[in-house]
């Protein structure tokens, strides 16, 4: 079958390349991509929300299946406006509708429905602009530190630990008062703070069944020991080797199951990937948050460690028949090492030429975040631009090929962290 990848990050990347594995697969397109997805599919120059090109592909190119990477097309109800056309009532969407998709778009609205399904997480309340001062009442009651999070997509930056009240105050203000997060910042919920490990786990759904798929731990904080200011992520690790038996029994029983019935209860139709991160407290799992799609850089190394086709799954996910089919897990460890452009995630340039990419290593993938081609060279165009993922039977394996490979790569003023999954080690 034709199939569409929607996205451009190493998250697409690397579900390109899982697709273009499969027997099934006939032509693979990505829109718009990067300059590693045009190594295992076709890249088209089409933005992710530019619904109509990405119509007007999908009926050209005859495409049966759409994979939705990012979460902005989905909250932005890319599925209905698709499917509203007659000409593609059969198309296959990976992805919920904007209902669904709310769980992302608006961290007040997941937090009701984990409230009203019983679901296990941090204590919150929601605040505006017009409503700053009472923000500021209740930060005055509350134990510090604690947590402050814009209501809208901050691709990844939108949340803030504060720990004290004066900190907490002048960050409350800015969010509200002054935009700090744009129209992502119109409603801040003000939470709990949770002291613990995070982890992230993956739910692929139809609507009624699931399959659990590897779990990862993601590093958020540019700086090494996770100090700094957040980005959308340094790297990766899975399996997470506290998030074995009893716990993720937990999970399965008092998160991802009650997630599952809450959606079918309210009556909302959703079919793809929800991402549930998590907090390890004293054992007890509890929900930070809700995405609507895979992880990034959490995907680079979970999508490695399927052995099953991911054709199969994807094409089972839209037609209800996810149970049907067997999900093989290899028991391997995967790590990813993102390599940044200096100065992320504030200023930094673009522009530069990447020398090391032709090497290969057994046992490891480049994936490509933000990357360009220009006259056969491939420079850098944003402030990730790749993850290298190794793979080995166990963590320290796999780390030593990630970091043994990035090694190798470099450009001006590259920056990565030296210490992705060191942390894991020590409890091991």
């Amino acid at each position: 079958m034709n199939i569409l990848v929607i996205g451009s990050g190493g998250r697409e990347h690397t579900i390109a390349w899982k697709l273009s594995q499969s027997k099934r697969c006939k032509n693979l397109y990505i829109a718009p991509g990067n300059a590693g997805t045009e190594k295992v599919a076709q890249n088209v120059n089409i933005g992710v929300s530019d619904f109509e090109g990405l119509k007007n592909l999908i009926i050209e190119k005859n495409i049966s299946l759409v994979i939705v990477g990012p979460e902005a097309p989905l909250v932005d109800g890319i599925r209905p406006y698709l499917l509203s056309d007659n000409r593609l009532k059969e198309l296959k969407i990976v992805g919920p509708g904007k209902e669904g998709a709310m769980l992302e778009g608006s961290k007040d609205y997941a937090k009701q429905f984990m409230v009203k399904h019983g679901i296990p997480t941090a204590g919150s309340k929601t605040f505006t602009k017009e409503t700053l001062s009472d923000a500021k009442e209740y930060l005055k009651i509350v134990k510090m530190p604690i947590v402050l999070k814009a209501d809208g997509l901050a691709a990844g930056k939108g949340v803030i630990i504060c720990q004290n009240l004066k900190t907490a105050t002048a960050t409350i203000d800015k969010m509200l008062a002054k935009a700090m997060f744009g129209d992502a910042s119109k409603m801040v919920v003000i939470e709990e703070f949770l002291s613990g490990i995070e982890l992230s786990v993956f739910v692929l759904t139809d609507g009624n069944s699931y399959k659990v798929l590897p779990e990862a731990k993601d590093y958020k904080p540019i700086g090494e020991n996770n100090t700094g200011p957040n980005t959308g992520g340094m790297g990766s690790v899975s399996p997470v080797n506290f998030a074995q038996g009893d716990f993720l029994k937990k999970v399965e029983d008092s998160i991802i199951i009650p997630t599952i019935n809450g959606l079918k209860s309210d009556n909302i139709d959703y079919l793809g990937f929800i991402f549930i991160g998590l907090m390890n407290v004293k054992g007890e799992p509890y929900v930070i948050e809700y995405n609507v799609r895979m992880g990034d850089p959490e995907t680079q190394v979970v999508i490695p460690r399927i052995k099953s086709d991911l054709v199969e799954l994807m094409v089972a996910t839209t037609t209800g028949t996810l149970s049907e089919v067997e999900l093989e897990i290899d028991d391997k460890t995967a790590s990813a090492v993102v390599m940044v452009a200096g100065g992320y995630p504030e200023k930094y340039e673009k522009g530069d030429s990447i020398h090391g990419l032709d090497l290969e290593v057994d046992g490891t993938v480049i994936f490509h975040a933000g990357t360009k081609k220009s006259e056969g060279n491939i420079f850098t165009n944003g402030g990730r631009v790749l993850a290298v993922t190794g793979i080995g039977n166990s963590m320290q394996e796999s780390l030593d090929k990630s970091y043994g490979l990035v090694s190798k790569i470099y450009w001006d003023n590259v920056y990565f962290r030296k210490d992705i999954g060191h942390d894991l080690m020590t409890l091991a």
